[in-house]
């Protein structure tokens, strides 16, 4: 990580080579012929989201508010994507560095109405403080950085699964799981709906408006929007993982041994690289008996290739187990550990970004910027910069019309992927995106043609944080 300044990093951690990128050479084993077929259409729809991880339930949950008739299609057999299946249960930061609860909306109702004893972390009387005692406390359990603490709390997965199903049932989005998007519908360069595969075999969905909530981006991506997919080699932004919880264990204990012996922790952290080689410490989660592991972070593989994804999925199971028998063996209040869950989705960082009417950079950290079609705010990474102002125009394709891109693959540049592609800026950018499709739908028009003042004036009744648009809300 030499030459990049931490404070510009979203997590400075280990990073482990899976393998040299580039693309991964095969024979070529010839062709088949697929034979072309008429495909039943499932449903019509005002608003169609493709996936229903964060920013897609987030999204599904804004459109149907405003009264647009939703179909979520999520290939699992859950809603909430890698902060459930994927076991990201580390909510990142969703204040400034003074405190200022920024990433609101959907966020504010989530945590609302999560039972207490589903969520761990500061209370708003912290957030902000940079008193050296609690943010040395909350920095072990992942709710302080640079010496403040934030509201960054974890939660618990099937409770955050559960919540999120009943809040699209109780605004009558229509559900389907277990179905794969195989093919967008364009219909004279605008997305119509989608085709998607399941135990029913081969329909279609027909929609006025499109939400690619993917997080890949798959379906902008053959619907033949343009994406990037540079990296920031030094960021763990581009690495893969499937994480796992052990249960049986005290945390409190463990903590205890790594703050307050760091010598034996060294020594601990140096075992652990020599013995195993791709080696993760844990983390807190909402209860004191589970421990969370996020990594061992791997790079060099790509999100898009289906061996690499294979390969990190047996790469990370093998660990699990060689993580039990170390920690069991070596590390205080892991004694009794043992294995308790295993992500049934795969940790995806980055596969594409959309290729925008507009896009957050990195130079515009340092400036204040307030982009006039602000949609919301996210923390910056360092208390050295203001908070970013995330414009509409990175939700929306440069040239395909009849779609809206939401979560992982909004337009930016790789170094604000690291923090942009994070649980609640997924809920921030979903919930803008089902909301300017409502708008779009109810108007018929298209997602860029959407009336800015209309789509901020919807945010703020959904409880967003704006900023230009607050002058804005009544005109």
């Amino acid at each position: 990580m030499a030459g990049k300044n931490p404070d510009e990093q979203f997590f400075v951690s280990d990073m482990f080579r899976g393998r040299e990128g580039g693309a991964r050479e095969r024979p070529d084993l010839g062709r088949v012929h697929e034979a072309a077929r008429d495909i039943p259409v499932y449903r019509t729809c005002d608003v169609l989201v493709a996936g229903g991880g964060p920013s897609g339930t987030a999204a599904a949950a804004a459109a149907a508010r405003m009264g647009a008739d939703v179909v979520l299609l999520e290939r699992h057999n859950h809603l909430g994507g890698l902060s459930t299946g994927g076991l990201v249960i580390w909510i990142d930061r969703m204040t400034d560095w003074d405190g200022a609860l920024v990433i609101r909306g959907f966020a504010d109702e989530v945590f609302a109405r999560l039972p207490k004893d589903a969520v761990a972390g500061p209370g708003p009387g912290e957030w902000g403080s940079r008193d050296p005692g609690r943010a040395a406390y909350w920095s072990h359990r992942t709710s302080a950085f640079h010496g403040v603490v934030t509201w960054s709390p974890t939660i618990d997965p099937e409770r955050l699964k559960l919540l999120s199903q009943q809040i699209l049932l109780e605004r009558k989005v229509h559900l389907v799981h277990h179905a794969w998007i195989a093919a967008p519908l364009v219909e004279d360069g605008a997305v119509r709906g989608a085709i998607f595969e399941s135990k029913s075999g081969r329909q279609a969905v027909r929609a006025k408006v499109v939400v690619d909530a993917t997080g890949d981006g798959d379906l902008h991506a053959m619907a033949g929007a343009r994406s990037e997919t540079d990296i920031e080699e030094s960021d763990i932004h581009h690495c893969m993982n499937t994480s796992w919880l052990f249960g049986g264990v005290d945390m409190e204990r463990w903590i205890g041994f790594k703050a307050g012996q760091p010598e034996q922790f060294a020594q601990f952290m140096q075992l652990g690289r020599e013995r195993l080689r791709f080696f993760e410490k844990p983390f807190v989660s909402w209860r004191n008996d589970i421990a969370l592991y996020m990594g061992p972070r791997q790079s060099g593989y790509s999100a898009l290739d289906v061996d690499d994804l294979t390969t990190v999925e047996v790469r990370s199971r093998e660990l699990m187990a060689q993580h039990l028998e170390f920690y069991r063996a070596h590390a205080p209040g892991f004694e009794q550990a043992y294995l308790l869950y295993g992500a049934p989705q795969i940790g995806v960082r980055h596969a594409r970004r959309l290729a925008g009417m507009s896009k957050v950079v990195r130079a515009q950290w340092p400036t204040g910027l307030v982009h006039p079609d602000e949609i919301g705010v996210s923390p910056c990474l360092s208390p050295r910069f203001p908070a970013i102002s995330i414009p509409y125009g990175s939700l929306v394709p440069e040239a395909l019309d009849g779609l809206l891109a939401c979560g992982r693959h909004i337009s930016c540049d790789a170094t604000s992927h690291s923090f942009l592609r994070e649980i609640p800026q997924c809920w921030l950018t979903g919930q803008a995106a089902g909301a300017a499709a409502a708008i779009a739908a109810n108007r018929g028009v298209e997602p860029r043609a959407v009336d800015l003042r209309e789509l901020q004036r919807a945010l703020l009744g959904q409880g967003a944080h704006l900023r230009l648009a607050q002058g804005a809300a009544a005109a």
